[in-house]
Formats: structure tokens, sequence, C-alpha cells
């Protein structure tokens, strides 16, 4: 089981010497989020300053940016890292595309299906000379002319990678994607129950296998060098996974738990505005569901007895 860092710092300039530390570490990749920055420019830094790493978005959120954008942007990034490039993309909830992007929106998953589809065709155009002539629902490509085409690499084509959590985008990612990464929004029935057998009809659907196919991520991980690290973090997560259980895109989750009154409580919380209170509604028993707790000295343990067999990479 490999290791990636999630780095989730809020200056480019603390980039270079985060992701040569997770390199000198022995960790396996490096990985930015969207949350407060894009996940782009970090990852322009540490491909300079790293020679091993795996650099990951995780994630980027899709449907607020053209698939040419995300294309010649993931594009200069596998060149600039020499092949070590991996990007991870999502869809996000309505609300946020709506309110926070301002992009309409549509039914995510063949929405989805067609924006991989584009960005593979976009890229094939520039690494293998294949004429643009790409016609879907949501997006059209058909003109590209020299002045706008990056010179081709000779590397591979970038692996693309799906945040899921319900099971048609889950299925998805099993027949298009090289890989899923999982919302840490999981706990191990749902993982063996949805996401395992999901992505496994997917993967037959596609004619993939699994031995070439990624499965990233899948719950929270709370250490640190002493127990009274360990309770803080826990605390922390306590209070993510009231934010996440107060959308109702997650509660798949919870049904697998009988806790959809626990989410329609949150849910009800956040339209109030309540998040500092949501936490305290999040008890000991469900913070037990989705996070893997313990000191530097037994936290590995722990995570082979979770994960072992299920999932390829963790973040952290």
């Amino acid at each position: 089981m490999q290791l990636l860092e999630r780095w989730s710092g809020h200056s480019l300039r603390d980039v270079a010497a985060a992701a040569q530390l997770a390199e000198r570490r022995g960790l396996s990749g490096f990985a930015a989020m969207e949350n407060a920055h894009e996940p782009f420019l970090p990852l322009a830094v540490a491909a300079l300053h790293t020679q091993s790493l795996e650099l990951w978005t995780a994630i980027a959120i899709a449907f607020n940016r053209s698939p040419m954008a995300i294309a010649n942007a993931a594009f200069d990034l596998q060149e600039a890292s020499r092949g070590r490039f991996v990007l991870g993309l999502g869809s996000q909830v309505k609300g946020h595309n709506e309110r926070r992007f301002s992009v309409p929106w549509s039914a995510p998953v063949p929405r989805m299906r067609e924006y991989i589809d584009a960005l593979r065709a976009i890229w094939r155009c520039w690494e293998l000379g294949e004429e643009l002539k790409f016609r879907g629902e949501h997006y059209q490509f058909t003109l590209m002319t020299p002045n706008f085409s990056p010179p081709a690499m000779g590397l591979p084509m970038v692996p693309v990678t799906l945040a899921a959590v319900g099971p048609g985008m889950l299925r998805l990612a099993g027949e298009k994607g090289d890989g899923v990464q999982l919302h840490p929004f999981c706990t191990q029935r749902y993982l063996d129950r949805v996401v395992l057998p999901e992505l496994d009809a997917g993967l037959h659907s596609g004619g993939q296998v699994r031995e070439r196919f990624h499965v990233s991520g899948g719950g929270f991980i709370a250490t640190g060098p002493d127990a009274e690290t360990v309770d803080r973090i826990r605390e922390f997560v306590r209070v993510r996974i009231a934010f996440y259980g107060s959308t109702r895109t997650y509660w798949p989750v919870l049904e697998q738990h009988d806790l959809l009154d626990l989410g329609a409580k949150l849910h009800e919380m956040s339209k109030r505005g309540a998040w500092q209170e949501m936490g305290a509604e999040v008890s000991d028993e469900v913070l037990e569901l989705f996070t893997v707790s313990g000191t530097h000295r037994e936290i590995a343990a722990r995570i082979e007895e979770r994960f072992a067999g299920r999932v390829d990479q963790l973040m952290a």
C-alpha cells in the first residue's frame, strides 16, 4: 500500500520544501486539493523540485472549467514532471456548481463520461497528431491549429482518476478511469458493500482489469506522535464528518449505518449556519466508522487492518 501526502498549505512559497520532504520520507506521491486554492499551481512548483513523486490533483473540479483548459494544464504538468502527473477530477455537488462557480448543472455521470472522452481526444490530437473532431452533448471541440498545439511529449498519456461517492460515478470510474479517488466520507461497510462492487461492475463493463486500476483513499486518518495529538486531530475530523454529513449527496454512506436522521439534522443545522455546533452531533461511535486513529507507533497496523486488500493508496 502506497502513501501520498495531501498538501493543504496556503502559500506557493511553501510547496517546494513540502514536496521535497515528502520525497525524502519515501512517500509515493504528493497531492494538491482544490479548497481555498486551485490545485494545478502547487504541482507545477513540485514538478520542478522533485524527481520521483507522483503529482496528483485531489481533486480538480471539472465542470467549472472547459475540458480544453484542463487538458492544457494537465499536458504541461505531465511534461514538466516527465510523466509523473495524475489528473484527479471531481464533479462537485449541484449547489457549488451553481452558486459558487455560477455554471449550469446537469446529470453529472453522463457529463463526466463525455468530459473524459473530450480530454483524451484533445491529448491524442496533441500527442499523436489525430484530427480534433469531438462532438458531444455538452462539449464540442473541432478547431486546433498549430499555434495552439503543444509539441508532443513522448510520454504516456495523463492518467485520469475520478472522485466518486455514489454508484453511478463509481461505475464510471471503473469503466473509463485509470483509478478512483474515494471521498474521506467513507466507512469500511460502504467500501465493501457499495464501492468495490460498483467499481468491479464498471471495470467489467469497460474491459479493464483491477491490476491496472488504482483505488485511493476511503476514510480519515488521525495520527500523531502522542495520544494528545491524535485526540486533537480526531476533533478536527469530527467537524469534517459533520460538514460532509450535512450534504445530501453523501447520505448513501450514512444510509448504510441507519444514520439518515443524523444527516437530516446536520443538513438543517447547516441551513441555519450552525457550523460551529454541528461537530457535537457526531458521536464517538460515528467518528470511529469514518476514521483510523492511532499514534505513529500504532497507525500502520490499524491502517493495514482496515484497508489491506481494498485500496492501493492512502492520502494523509
